[in-house]
């Protein structure tokens, strides 16, 4: 996804760790997010679920698989 988009996660790839750490956050398929900032050589992402904003690493954020839907208007 590109910053301004949102999506909704379908999968999330990784061990058991990295699930339940995404799950606690509120990441978890069925989620609409919205992606906030790209971030130059793999820095943090941003997102946004509901009214959170949350950074997450990028090794993190690939992990999370996203259907996008639609450009945001800013």
């Amino acid at each position: 996804m590109r910053a301004g988009e949102q999506g909704t996660v379908f999968e999330i790839r990784g061990g058991i760790s990295v699930k339940r750490r995404l799950e606690a956050i509120g990441v978890r398929p069925g989620v609409t997010i919205e992606k906030l900032t790209d971030s130059p050589f793999g820095g943090p992402v941003v997102i946004r679920i509901g009214h959170m904003r949350l950074a997450i690493g990028y090794g993190m954020a690939s992990k999370v698989m996203v259907a996008a839907e639609k450009a945001v208007a800013s």
